[in-house]
Formats: structure tokens, C-alpha cells, sequence
């Protein structure tokens, strides 16, 4: 009998959820069958109550659409006025005490049909009568329903949604480096933390099932993970206010008219993970306060969501990909569906612990499903078969091994992908060189090519031997040459050996303590001593860094511009009027870029913050900054100057 996962079970004990009416096996089996005509009253809401906690949590056990159109349903059809519908779903994983908001946080109505809009507008029809207003002249505004992690800014503080009226204060996800989209002020009330979808298929998924299951773990008070530190230092997970979201703006007639459209355009405005439209009044505050709320929603405002579909496929086999990192990652490939506008015929079964547990291999019927353009995911298992588990690296024939729920191919310097995937993520890291993606470095390590090294070590011949044309030859040979005199930090270019545990943020940490070719003579001990190296941590380093010393030293050798990371202690003897203060920079800048104001700062001994804090020195404020960021900075002691006043700190 299926059961929940030792990451549920423990998720659950967290928010002190553990099932009463309800075991585990139970639980599971409800979620699998998707009934619940035969659950009492007391089993319906524990199971509503353990489904929210789970999928706030990233470990979601059904669909959206069948915790809305089934469970939340028949309770709605038992009792149409139960607490629990009228209230907001609670965020119960989030660890700390727990605070009032500045303001109530509601949820969304919810509707997966077009008539379901259509009565919205018909209500606000009826409103704008019993308020004299013609409805003509009302204007609709449709943003994206973003799937991410709800939260408040307030300027001072980052709170969960928690109940609606009291959460979490989360303001340590800003002090990790956690920036804000749209215009990037602090201070714009309600929105989401979200996950660039990009990124995450680039980086992240190897690492965590989903993006959802990746928001929870950046709140949590442990120290973050390294892929999700690189993830807020990349600002491709940010604090999304709902008030910057791009939107779709028109009369309350075309609606309706534009339907299709409006939900197109709407659903692939913005890189993240989107699961509905938002359509709410945009004007006319008279007839808001007159719809006003309950105290779940408000009344001017729905959620348009394209029903979850799913489909019954057959796994026609399950394909082992090998990582850069060795990990071997299972992709299940199908027969092929349309889910939502989308031919599928392939899906993550994110690591061979799940296909083993669940039974996944050649036969195998699954449910998939797909809401939007969120990632198809495999909700679960029908019908068994004998797992798919490959014994040898589908890249090199090397015995893989077991680690926890993951298989790895140890054959680090000859096997095939490791090479290429490693060759790719050098140039990508780089960031300076373009023209050696997937297809180059594969072709390149066709005709035998396995290292960064034998890459510059190529020529005009070689290249037209290879079959590359004399124009894309020469492309490449400058490319490389740009690569090497275009000046990067020697922090990104360290970054770009793929260090175990070493993300860029970590890479520049080191080298704000030892220069870069001290590195490879540093112990455990050396390391650990660095604020944010642990010992396991700092253990991985030193090995990773003995195993990519001939390698690092033979590239090194070839000649970049590198430009080397102020020492800290040097920082500190060198006399600055910005020495050791912390500074942070907003709005749009005259001096210069504020990525280089930044890197002069640096330079001068300053720190660099994200965002303001109790620690920021100064608030540096260039063009366009909202008045709500200063007043903030100010009400927490940190000194605010202007752009020019700073140059005259520095005696520019």
C-alpha cells in the first residue's frame, strides 16, 4: 500500500500535523484515488488541512485542481459556511514567532471555467448599478498568478502570509542577498517569492523536485543550501510584489471578447512559474469598498485557473542522463500527449530512489499532469512495473554507485558527459565567450577534444577539419581569445572549475581571505575559519581543490585578465572613507553602472549589502527611488545620501 514519503511524514511532525483520523497508508491512498464522497467530516478536513501544509511546503501530495474541485468541494457542498472555507489557507511550515501584518493578506476567489468569470463580471455589473457608475467605463486588470511562496513587505520586514492576518517574519531571505522584481523597491506590500523558470530547468532540478519545493527551503532559518545561496546571488529568485507584475488593461467588455488572448498573453509575460490569471477592478475604489471582502477573499477580484489536465501514459522507457557532477538522472520517456497546449513526451522522475520506490520503468502507466506552463510531473504511479534501474554510466559504461536516492558515475576524468557538461559550464560561467553551447562541445569532444585546455589550444586547421565552416572558425578562435582579455573577477573565473559546494558567492568568500593561487596550500581548518564554510563544507573544498589543482594551474597558465579580489585584511589597513562600512546602492545611477559602483566600493573596503538592514551604513540613492525605501532606511538608522554626496565622500 502507498504511503507518504519520510519528507512528508517529517514536514508534517514540523507543523504539527501529524495525521489523527487519518495514518499515513490512508492519506496516501485517498490521494491516489481522488474520492472523497466516503470520508467523514473530521477525515475530510485533516486530509484538506495536510494537503495545504504539504504543497505550502513544496511537497505537494495532489493537484491543485483536485484539492479545489474535489476535497475543497464537498466540503463546500456539506457545509457552505465552514470556517475552513472562509478563512485563509494557513502557510504552517514556516519556523519563528508569529506577527500581525501590516495588512490582511487574503487569498483569491477561484474559478477554472469561463462562466465562472463571466458571473464575476455580472457582479460587478450589478455593483456599478447599485453605485450609479456605468459598467462601460470600468477597466479590468489581468496579471499573472504567480506559484511561489506568498509574502509581505512592509519596508522594514518580510513576513509570510501565514493565517491572512498574522505570519512569519522571513527578513533574513532579504539579508541573504534576496532581491526585489519589478523596479526592485522595498516596501510595495504583498506579492512572491519566485524562481525563474529557466534558471531553474538550468540549474535547480537536479537539485530539488520542484520550484516550489526549492521557495520553501530559502525561508527556512537553517543555513541555505548552496544552489539556493547561487540562485538569490544570481537574482534569478527574487521577491516578486504583486503591484509590479506586467498586466493585461482594458474595458470590462472585452473581457470577455478577448478571452483566449488575454489568458495567452497574460501566461507568458514573466519567467516564472504561473498557474492562473488574476482579473480584479483596477478602478473606481467606490464600488470596491461596496463588493468588499469575506474574510477568505475580495469580492472585485478572481483567479482564472486553467484546470489541471492529466492523462494516463505509458512509460515507454526510462532514460539515465549523467550530470557534470556525475549524478545520473532518470528522465522518463512517453508516449507521446498533449497536456495544455504541449506536446509531452518526456518527464523528470527526479532520481532512481523514486523510480525504484514507485516502480517506474518500461510499461509502467503513469498520471501526468499540467496546469498553464508549469513543468509536467508525474502525480503518480497506476500501474507499476519493474523499475528501470541502469547498473553501468549510459555515458562512459562505468559501474555506477549508490548515495542516498542517487546513482553516480565516479569516472570523473574520462567519462564522456562529465567532460562535456563540464567544457559547457566553464564558457557559461565565464560569462564573456560566446559559441561553445551544447552542440560545439559535444562535436569538439567527437573528435577527441576533452579538456578546456585542448579547446585553446586550437587552431584555424583543426577547427576546418572538424567540419566547422572558415566564418563559425573563426568566430570560435576569437571568442577564445575575447575570453582571456576581456577582464572578469578571479572569483567568477575559480567559479567556472565547477568546485563541489563552491557556487560563485562561496568563490568570492574565499578569495576575500586568501589570494587565488594560495588556495590549493589551504586546510580544513583554514577554510572552516571563514564566515559560511561549515565543516563538511569546508572538507569537500579542499578535496575538490587538490583534485582540479594541474588542471586549474595549466588553464591559469594561458593567460587571463583577471581582477583579483580585495583581501579583507588588507581592506581594513587601507585607508578609505568607506572602509569596512556597509553601503547599498538604489535607483538609477550617473557615476557609472551601479554593478561597478559596486566593484569600486569593494575595491575602497566597503561591503556591498542587497538590501538595507540594522547593519547598512548608507543608503546610496541614484534617480527613481521610492520614498517608501528611504523612510524605511531612515526609520532604522542608516544614513542616507545622494549620489553626488557619496562622490564627495570619496573626494571625487
Amino acid at each position: 500500500m502507498p504511503s507518504l514519503s519520510h519528507t512528508q511524514l517529517e514536514l508534517l511532525k514540523e507543523a504539527d500535523l501529524e495525521p489523527t483520523h487519518l495514518s499515513p497508508e490512508l492519506i496516501a491512498q485517498i490521494a491516489t484515488q481522488a474520492n472523497a464522497e466516503q470520508l467523514s467530516d473530521e477525515q475530510l478536513l485533516e486530509f484538506l488541512q495536510r494537503c495545504n501544509a504539504l504543497y505550502r511546503a513544496g511537497e505537494p501530495l495532489i493537484s491543485d485542481a483536485d484539492y479545489d474541485l474535489v476535497f475543497l468541494a464537498e466540503l463546500q457542498k456539506r457545509h457552505p459556511h465552514h470556517r475552513y472555507l472562509e478563512t485563509v489557507e494557513p502557510e504552517v511550515i514556516a519556523v519563528g514567532k508569529t506577527v500581525a501584518l501590516p495588512e490582511p493578506m487574503l487569498s483569491t476567489e477561484k474559478t477554472y471555467t469561463r462562466s465562472g468569470i463571466e458571473k464575476w463580471l455580472a457582479r460587478l455589473k450589478k455593483a456599478a448599478e447599485d453605485c450609479d457608475v456605468d459598467f462601460s467605463t470600468l477597466t479590468i486588470r489581468a496579471t499573472p498568478k504567480l506559484d511561489g511562496y506568498a509574502a509581505y513587505d512592509d519596508g522594514k520586514a518580510l513576513y509570510t502570509r501565514g493565517d491572512g492576518r498574522k505570519g512569519t517574519d522571513i527578513s533574513r531571505v532579504f539579508e541573504r542577498g534576496l532581491s526585489v522584481g519589478g523596479n526592485g523597491e522595498r516596501g510595495q506590500g504583498a506579492g512572491e517569492i519566485v524562481v525563474s523558470q529557466m534558471y531553474f530547468n538550468t540549474h535547480l532540478a537536479e537539485y530539488f523536485e520542484n520550484s516550489r519545493n526549492f521557495q520553501a527551503s530559502i525561508i527556512k532559518e537553517k543555513e541555505l543550501e548552496q544552489h539556493a545561496l547561487e540562485a538569490i546571488q544570481n537574482h534569478a529568485a527574487v521577491f516578486f510584489p504583486f503591484s509590479q507584475l506586467p498586466a493585461w488593461q482594458g474595458p470590462a467588455a472585452e473581457v470577455l471578447t478577448d478571452f483566449d488572448r488575454i489568458i495567452e498573453t497574460v501566461y507568458t509575460q514573466i519567467d516564472y512559474d504561473v498557474d492562473g490569471v488574476v482579473f480584479e477592478l483596477a478602478d473606481n475604489d467606490r464600488i470596491k469598498r461596496y463588493l468588499g471582502a469575506t474574510r477568505h477573499h475580495h469580492r472585485w477580484q478572481i483567479a482564472y485557473k486553467n484546470n489541471v489536465q492529466t492523462a494516463e501514459v505509458i512509460v515507454l522507457k526510462v532514460t539515465p542522463q549523467t550530470s557534470r557532477s556525475g549524478r545520473v538522472n532518470p528522465v522518463a520517456e512517453l508516449t507521446p500527449t498533449k497536456l495544455s497546449g504541449a506536446m509531452i513526451s518526456r518527464v523528470t522522475a527526479h532520481h532512481y530512489g523514486m523510480v525504484k520506490e514507485l516502480g517506474i520503468g518500461e510499461g509502467t502507466l503513469i498520471e501526468l499532469t499540467r496546469s498553464g506552463l508549469v513543468i509536467p510531473k508525474i502525480e503518480r504511479v497506476i500501474t507499476p512495473a519493474t523499475p528501470q534501474i541502469p547498473e553501468h554510466c549510459p555515458s562512459c559504461g562505468s559501474e555506477l554507485v549508490w548515495d542516498s536516492d542517487y546513482l553516480y558515475c565516479l569516472n570523473t576524468t574520462k567519462c564522456p558527459a562529465q567532460i562535456e557538461n563540464t567544457i559547457e559550464h566553464f564558457f557559461r560561467t565565464l560569462a564573456n565567450v560566446d559559441g561553445f553551447g551544447q552542440k560545439t562541445v559535444e562535436k569538439l569532444h567527437a573528435f577527441g577534444i576533452n579538456s578546456v585546455y585542448a579547446v585553446y589550444q586550437l587552431d584555424m586547421e583543426q577547427l576546418q577539419a572538424m567540419g566547422f565552416g572558415d566564418k563559425t572558425a573563426q568566430n570560435l578562435l576569437d571568442q577564445l581569445q575575447r575570453s582571456r582579455t576581456e577582464a572578469i573577477e578571479d572569483w567568477r573565473f575559480l567559479g567556472a572549475f565547477g568546485i563541489h559546494r563552491m557556487g560563485l558567492g562561496n568563490c568570492e568568500r574565499l578569495l576575500q581571505h586568501h589570494r587565488l593561487l594560495d588556495i590549493f596550500n589551504l586546510t580544513v581548518e583554514d577554510v572552516m575559519a571563514i564566515e559560511g564554510f561549515a565543516d563538511k563544507t569546508s572538507a569537500a573544498v579542499v578535496e575538490c581543490l587538490a583534485k582540479i589543482k594541474d588542471d586549474f594551474m595549466q588553464i591559469y597558465g594561458l593567460g587571463f585578465n583577471l581582477i583579483p579580489t580585495p583581501l579583507l585584511a588588507e581592506q581594513q589597513q587601507h585607508i578609505s572613507p568607506i572602509s569596512g562600512k556597509t553601503i547599498v546602492f538604489t535607483g538609477t545611477m550617473i557615476h557609472g553602472k551601479r554593478d561597478d559602483m559596486s566593484k569600486e566600493a569593494k575595491r575602497l573596503g566597503a561591503k556591498v549589502g542587497a538590501s538595507v538592514t540594522g547593519k547598512t551604513d548608507f543608503l546610496v540613492t541614484g534617480s527613481d527611488v521610492g520614498a517608501a525605501k528611504i523612510a524605511a532606511a531612515m526609520e532604522k538608522g542608516v544614513q542616507v545620501i545622494s549620489e553626488e554626496e557619496y562622490l564627495g565622500v570619496l573626494g571625487k
